[in-house]
């Protein structure tokens, strides 16, 4: 099993030598966080002339296979989004899990995640808007 900081060399080599993404990907999933971060490199939202950055929750389980249980259940989207946009989003939200499924969760993890919903957050808008502030 690799130790964090094995983990953290490998990934500073990857960028260094230009490893694509594929590499990372080929990695076991162990912990929560290697979830959420597999699931965010499989993220890419709808270019801005197809719909307007909006965020978006997905709840989805995983089988011990890394596959998905049921049916990704969408539980929140930015309020007065319109309908076109939510429906890029959904796309998008849709075709990152097919991206990253089936997770290759260690045996671990596997069993810690099997059946469980895990609430997946893709935000792409700025959470706060500009300030005017002026210093002096």
């Amino acid at each position: 099993m690799a130790r964090r900081g094995d983990r953290l060399l490998f990934a500073a080599a990857a960028l260094l030598f230009g490893i694509t993404g594929a590499a990372a990907e080929d990695a076991p999933v162990n912990t929560l966080r290697d979830l959420f971060e597999r699931l965010q490199t499989c993220w890419k939202p709808p270019p801005p002339n197809k719909a307007r950055p909006l965020d978006i929750t997905v709840v989805v389980s995983f089988k011990r296979s890394g596959n998905i249980l049921g049916h990704p259940r969408i539980t929140y989207e930015t309020p007065g989004a319109s309908e076109n946009d939510r429906l890029q989003y959904r796309i998008a939200v849709m075709e990152a899990l097919q991206r990253c499924t089936p997770m290759p969760f260690t045996d671990a993890m596997a069993g810690a995640a099997a059946g469980r919903p895990f609430a997946i957050q893709f935000r792409t808008r700025k959470t706060s808007p500009p300030t005017q502030e002026r210093r002096a």
